[in-house]
């Protein structure tokens, strides 16, 4: 029996080793510390990453938007410019004066790749249209825009004014 009984120094020692074998080791915290401060970067890149996405993003929706917004106020001209040009001058003089001018602001707007929306004919899609009146005609099909009252403008898929059209059937 005295074989199998243990001194209270033996069992320390068995304690303590056991603890010991429980601690990490320095290399083993380290390599903990190590991967904590990894995950830490990983995560700040990612944030990094995605603020500069976002930012991008956003300097080309205001890029947009004060495009937009310019050629809007430009619609106005290119709508009396239009007017002035398809009416009869007396002065060759005066007449090719406006459709220069006329040009060149279509010239300009086409830079800007800014289309002129014209749908006459074509099928009503209010995405494009505003349809500020309707009627009866045979001669056009089933909601075909029959009659443009003011011509719309896109910049690429944005739609800066819509058409307002009269819309048959």
């Amino acid at each position: 029996m005295a074989e199998k009984e243990k001194t209270t120094a033996e069992v320390t020692e068995e304690t303590e080793e056991n603890e010991a074998a429980n601690e990490p080791t320095e290399l083993e915290q380290k390599e903990a510390e190590l991967r904590e401060l990894n995950d830490k970067y990983l995560r700040l890149a990612a944030e990094y990453d995605n603020f500069r996405k976002r930012t991008a993003k956003e300097k080309e929706m205001i890029f947009g938007d004060a495009q937009a917004l310019t050629v809007a106020a430009f619609l106005s001209v290119y709508d009396n410019l239009e007017r002035a040009v398809a009416n009869p001058s007396e002065d060759e003089n005066y007449k090719k004066g406006v459709e220069l001018i006329f040009s060149g602001l279509c010239e300009t707007l086409s830079k800007m790749k800014v289309e002129i929306i014209d749908p006459k004919g074509e099928a009503f899609d209010p995405n494009f249209h505003n349809a500020v009146m309707h009627e009866e005609n045979e001669e056009f099909g089933e909601s075909t825009v029959s009659e443009v009252f003011g011509k719309g403008a896109k910049c690429g898929d944005r739609v800066i004014r819509p058409a307002m059209v009269k819309v048959a059937n």
